[in-house]
């Protein structure tokens, strides 16, 4: 394989498609990198785990900002939600914006769980996004009604209930199945590190919920595929 299209490849001994094919496992599925190294020895291709996770990082980085430059804008209603991470003993909140079509918007790693950092999400949701959200669902916590009156955001539907928040819920299942993988994420930074890197790869391959045939099925997998492999600069096999 000729890297060439791509300088993030130049010397590297291995080619893109396993580089990319690591990248994609480890983000793509709740797997270790030693279990990606275990996968890719079965093909023949011998590499440690550390290789890999240094891989991870600096790969990761880079396509996932690709993807997020492909992505156009997404749905116009927010559901935000927050989720406890212990890290070294202390709490750490995971604020997470999901779309109706189960689209990550974004998510931030904060100490806090106030007003002060609901109102960082939506500011940063806001600048990203463009504009101001049709309808945001939120569960009862009180800090995303102060944050959207400070920010002076009273033009969208702001609809409190938990029963209506599952979306964004359950958007956070694959960062606790990786959290389990890892025994734990070892800091702030790393946690963010990696959910800014694996949330833009799912939603390359998250279809939304909606009534079509198996062909579409097949049209949007192969869909998804192609951008990767344009992204990574890997040929079709």
């Amino acid at each position: 394989m000729n890297n060439a299209c791509s300088p993030l490849y130049r010397r590297h001994r291995f080619p893109a498609e396993v580089i990319a094919e690591a990248v994609w496992l480890h983000f793509r599925f709740p797997l270790s990198f030693r279990m990606v190294e275990d996968m890719l020895a079965y093909k023949g291709v011998i590499v440690t785990h550390k290789t890999i996770r240094q891989w991870a990082e600096k790969f990761g980085r880079d396509y996932a900002s690709k993807i997020r430059r492909r992505t156009p804008c997404l749905g116009d209603k927010w559901h935000l939600d927050e989720a406890v991470v212990s890290i070294r003993g202390r709490k750490h909140w995971l604020w997470r914006a999901v779309d109706q079509d189960g689209f990550v918007l974004d998510v931030l790693v904060q100490s806090r769980r106030n007003a002060k950092a609901a109102k960082r999400l939506i500011r940063k949701l806001l600048k990203v996004q463009g504009r101001a959200p049709r309808v945001m669902v939120t569960d009862k916590l009180r800090s995303y009604g102060a944050a959207n009156r400070q920010i002076g955001l009273t033009v969208c539907d702001h609809r409190q209930h938990k029963g209506l928040n599952n979306r964004a819920e359950n958007s956070h299942q694959p960062i606790r199945r990786r959290e389990a993988i890892m025994k734990r994420f070892k800091s702030p930074a790393q946690l963010q590190r990696f959910v800014s890197i694996h949330d833009p790869i799912a939603n390359l391959y998250c279809f939304p919920r909606t009534t079509f045939t198996s062909n579409d099925h097949r049209e949007l997998r192969h869909a998804a595929m192609t951008a990767w492999r344009e992204i990574t600069c890997v040929s079709a096999a």
